[in-house]
């Protein structure tokens, strides 16, 4: 036994193989290929937001902004004039104020509001709160219907005169600037996304109304200006540029054709509203010359009860314009708008919205999301070219004959144009996640959450919407239906709700770095970045006499 345990105590180790000399295995994680760092700023964009094309180009690329927010225009005329009592001219004069006034508006804002190349368009927020004012109107006794509509549009007019002040002192005493600063970019990503894809109804489901139409114009739109500019290089900037003015200039004359050859003869009354271009009737019933003028329908009506639901309609314009600044400024080339230009934005906004009560506009502006979209498919993110849109709905509101041949484009077309142009922004949010942790499964908890619940709750307010504007919240207080039902039909709306509830209570000061914040912080400030001051600065000499507290 003894010589057993010597034995045994005396036993050499096993031998351990060594290493192999050489460098580590590869880590397969880094080598799919190359890594893209973040980038503030969009570079593949051939005109920024201070730089200017030629004067050709910038004149028609300013007509294709105005073709695409005509679209909605007449969309939000062909839904409320006829259920105000108004007739054909009734909704020709009100297309031509509303081109009027979003002229105005968008010269307003791109000089000395958010000084981004957004389009101030009409706005579909503001569509509730009309369809109430109708409906109290619908036991009254009139002598005509456009008598009807006069008393309707008067009231509506009274309406946005009082609730503007709600977003001159949302602007101008920096309250809304102060929301902004709570913001990172966990919310601008499905506040944006939403801005896009909360408008999905007036995609493909309008297209599909005029399916022999629509999606012609949807098919040629993508291959053109994305297929075609390669197969053919000598005409890449033309087709990158107007491809989009190309194709509703072949679709347009192709349902020509079809409604003068008798396609739509024997189709359904709505089918043939929207495939025939002879079914809009404008062109027979505008004025050749008409100049909008404030009052031009009579004194304004004040009713409380109609006040409250526009004022939810101005909270609803505030928040949708905000997440359409945001995607402006990545189309443009330009740093996130800090606080107090959005503050500025909005509180104008207000003041356009006064202007727009005085004018007798039947619904208030907004930025508008189409033309913003309209920055990524050009490429071309110039304020000039905007502002030089201006005058083409100035002109054109004006005289009223040549406005109304273009506002008889079958909405079909505008919604295949809708389709790309809203995806466009949509994505643009998704972009903002860059520049926050995306492996963080708390913000992957509360951007899943805000972006589901953006588009899910106010699709159900749509949803049990009735026709004549009743939403599912009813109480015996109208004006609070007005305002929830209002408020909660708006995608951009619920997203900053329920977003910054959650980003700011959910583990906010411990995952400072994974929000985001140490690169927003900056541009929320003055003076944080330097590029602040070259993108948003008035122009000429006018910041050295505005004080500064409203700039």
């Amino acid at each position: 036994m003894g010589e057993i345990d010597n034995h045994h105590n005396h036993q050499s180790p096993p031998s351990v193989q060594a290493p192999p000399v050489g460098p580590p295995p590869r880590n397969f994680g880094f080598s799919m290929g190359p890594t893209w760092n973040p980038a503030e700023q969009l570079l593949q964009l051939n005109y920024c937001i201070y730089s200017n094309p030629s004067w050709p180009q910038a004149i028609l690329l300013a007509f294709q902004h105005y073709i695409v927010m005509l679209g909605t225009t007449v969309m939000i005329a062909n839904t409320l004039v006829p259920s105000m009592g108004g007739d054909h001219g009734d909704k020709a004069r009100v297309i031509q104020t509303l081109l009027f006034m979003s002229g105005i508006n968008t010269l307003l804002q791109t000089w000395f509001g958010s000084r981004l190349p957004t389009v101030m368009g009409a706005s579909f927020a503001f569509i509730l709160p009309v369809f109430s004012t109708i409906n109290d109107y619908t036991d009254e006794t009139f002598s005509s219907g456009h008598e009807r509509f006069i008393h309707t549009i008067r009231t509506v007019q009274g309406s946005l005169i009082v609730s503007s002040f709600i977003n001159i002192f949302l602007g101008y005493s920096r309250v809304w600037g102060n929301l902004t600063r709570l913001f990172s970019p966990i919310i601008i990503v499905p506040v944006v996304c939403v801005v896009g894809l909360g408008l999905f109804a007036r995609g493909f489901p309008m297209v599909a109304s005029c399916i022999q139409i629509g999606l012609p114009m949807l098919i040629l739109l993508v291959v053109t200006q994305q297929y075609l500019k390669h197969l053919v290089p000598v005409a890449h900037h033309v087709l990158e540029k107007f491809a989009l003015l190309l194709c509703i200039g072949v679709v347009w004359a192709f349902a020509a054709i079809l409604t003068v050859a008798g396609a739509y003869n024997t189709a359904k009354v709505p089918t043939q509203m929207s495939c025939r271009t002879d079914r809009a009737y404008l062109l027979s019933s505008a004025p050749w010359i008409k100049v909008p003028y404030p009052f031009q329908w009579g004194t304004p009506i004040f009713k409380a009860s109609h006040v409250f639901g526009m004022i939810g309609a101005a909270l609803v314009s505030s928040a949708e314009s905000t997440g359409t600044f945001f995607a402006a400024a990545r189309l443009s080339g330009a740093t996130p708008p800090p606080a107090h230009v959005l503050s500025r934005s909005i509180g104008l906004q207000g003041i356009s919205m006064l202007i727009e009560g005085l004018f007798g506009s039947v619904v208030g502006t907004t930025a508008s999301v189409e033309n913003v979209g309209l920055l990524g498919l050009t490429h071309i993110g110039s304020r000039r070219v905007v502002q030089i849109s201006c005058a083409f709905m100035i002109f054109f509101a004006i005289f009223g004959k040549f406005g109304a041949f273009f506002a008889s484009i079958p909405v079909s077309i505008f919604a295949a144009i809708y389709c790309v142009l809203y995806g466009i922004v949509a994505a643009v949010g998704i972009s903002m996640i860059q520049f926050a942790n995306n492996n963080s499964m708390r913000n992957m908890y509360v951007l899943g959450l805000a972006l589901f619940l953006g588009i899910s709750i106010p699709q159900y307010f749509v949803m049990n919407s009735a026709p004549d504007g009743h939403g599912p919240v009813r109480t015996n207080a109208g004006w609070f239906n007005d305002i929830l039902n209002t408020i909660f039909s708006s995608p951009p709306t619920v997203a900053i709700i329920v977003g910054t509830i959650l980003d700011n209570t959910l583990e906010a000061k411990h995952t400072v770095t994974d929000r985001g914040l140490p690169w927003w912080v900056p541009f929320q400030v003055r003076k944080g970045d330097v590029r602040n001051e070259e993108f948003y600065r008035f122009p000429l000499r006018l910041t050295e006499y505005v004080p500064s507290r409203f700039r």
